[in-house]
C-alpha cells in the first residue's frame, strides 16, 4: 500500500500523464486541421530518432534550454520567480560573442574566457534586480520583463556596431574559432553534423552541480529554507536578502551561460532580434516539467530540445510547426491542474480501501 501511495504522490507519474494529454490535444487540433496525428506524430519521432545524427541534433536544441531551465528552477526552489533568464541569455549570449570575436587568444584560454564571460555577465544583470528587490522593495518580476527589453535593445545596438557587424546582413561577424565549443573536426564528420559541441556535457554538468548545491550543501540548506518560509528562515538566523541575492546571481550565470552554449556551440553568431528569441521564457516551461529539480530538467530539457528539432520537420507532411507549441502549452496547463489528477487518485484508492 505504501508503494502505490508512493507512486500516486510521485510528481513523475503527474508529468506523464500531463504529456500524453497534451499529445492527445494536439491530435486533437491535427485532425481538424484535416491530418493524420498518426503521420504528423510518426515524423515528429522519426525527425529525433531516425538517424544518429538526428540525435546529436536534438542535444545541441536542448543545451540552452537546459540551462535556461536549471536557472529559472533554481530560483523556484529558492522562493524567487526568474522571469529574467530571457534577458540573462541574451547578455551572455551578446558577451561571449564580442569576446569571441574581437580577442585572438589561444584555444585552451579563448573559449573557457568567453564561457566565464557569459557567466558572469548573467550573474550580474540578475544582481541588478536583486538589489532593486532587497534594497528597494522593487518586484523582481516587474524589474525582470524591464531588464529583458533592456537586454533586447542593447544587443541589437551592439550587433550593429562598426567593429562586431559583419557588413552585410543584420548579424556580427562569426566569432574566431578558437572562441568555438566544437567538437574536433573529425568527430563532427562522424557524427555527419557540423555544430556538434561540448554543450549539452556542460548542460549535464550543471545540472548534477546545482543538485549537490540544493541537496547536499549548507548554502542549499540555507537558500530552501528562505524559499520555503523566509520569516521563519529570518528567525533561526538565515540573512534573508542575501539568500535572495545568491539565488538570483547563481540563477542569472546558468542562463548566461546557455546564452553562450548558444552561440560558441551552435550559432557561432549574433542576429538583429526582429523579437524575443524565447530561451528565456522556454526555460520556465522546462522548469515546470522537471519539477523544479535540477536532474529533472535535465530530461525535461531533452524533451523540449526534441519537439523544437523533430517539430521543425514536421512542414514536411504539411503539419504545422506550431502544434508544438500547442503540444507544449497543454502540457504546463495540465501540470499546472494536475492536482485534480492527484485528488481523483487518491479518491479511486480510498474507494478500493473501502471496499
Amino acid at each position: 500500500m505504501n508503494k502505490k501511495k508512493g507512486i500516486l504522490e510521485s510528481n513523475v507519474l503527474y508529468t506523464l500523464i500531463a504529456i500524453v494529454a497534451g499529445f492527445l490535444v494536439g491530435a486533437i487540433f491535427l485532425m481538424v486541421a484535416g491530418i493524420s496525428p498518426a503521420v504528423a506524430y510518426g515524423k515528429l519521432i522519426t525527425s529525433v530518432f531516425g538517424k544518429p545524427k538526428f540525435i546529436v541534433w536534438t542535444l545541441i536544441y536542448a543545451s540552452p534550454l537546459i540551462f535556461t531551465g536549471l536557472s529559472v528552477a533554481f530560483s523556484f526552489r529558492t522562493g524567487v520567480f526568474n522571469i529574467g533568464a530571457e534577458g540573462q541569455f541574451v547578455v551572455g549570449a551578446l558577451v561571449a560573442c564580442v569576446l569571441g570575436i574581437v580577442l585572438d587568444l589561444p584555444v585552451w584560454i579563448h573559449a573557457p574566457l568567453c564561457v566565464i564571460a557569459a557567466a558572469a555577465a548573467g550573474c550580474i544583470w540578475s544582481l541588478i534586480v536583486g538589489i532593486l528587490k532587497v534594497k528597494r522593495g522593487i518586484h523582481e518580476v516587474l524589474s525582470f520583463i524591464m531588464f529583458n527589453w533592456i537586454a533586447f535593445y542593447l544587443s541589437n545596438y551592439v550587433v550593429n556596431l562598426p567593429a562586431i557587424h559583419k557588413g552585410t546582413g543584420e548579424a556580427t561577424k562569426d566569432v574566431r574559432e578558437s572562441a568555438r565549443l566544437l567538437f574536433p573536426e573529425g568527430v563532427r564528420s562522424l557524427l555527419d553534423c557540423s555544430a556538434a559541441n561540448w554543450g549539452f556535457f556542460l548542460a549535464v554538468l550543471a545540472g548534477i552541480v546545482m543538485w549537490v548545491i540544493i541537496e547536499k550543501t549548507t548554502l542549499g540548506y540555507r537558500l530552501k529554507a528562505v524559499g520555503f518560509n523566509s520569516n521563519g528562515a529570518q528567525y533561526a538566523g538565515i540573512n534573508a536578502d542575501t539568500s535572495v541575492l545568491t539565488a538570483l546571481g547563481i540563477s542569472g550565470a546558468l542562463a548566461g551561460l546557455g546564452g553562450a552554449v548558444q552561440v560558441l556551440g551552435m550559432s557561432g553568431r549574433i542576429s538583429q532580434f526582429a523579437g524575443q528569441e524565447g530561451f528565456g521564457f522556454e526555460g520556465i516551461t522546462v522548469a515546470l516539467i522537471g519539477a523544479s529539480h535540477p536532474i529533472g530538467c535535465i530530461f525535461a530539457g531533452l524533451f523540449y530540445g526534441a519537439m523544437k528539432y523533430g517539430g521543425s520537420k514536421l512542414s514536411i507532411v504539411k503539419a504545422p510547426a506550431e502544434v508544438v507549441d500547442i503540444i507544449m502549452g497543454c502540457v504546463i496547463l495540465f501540470i499546472a491542474i494536475s492536482q485534480i489528477f492527484r485528488i481523483l487518485f487518491e479518491k479511486a484508492g480510498r474507494k478500493k480501501e473501502g471496499k
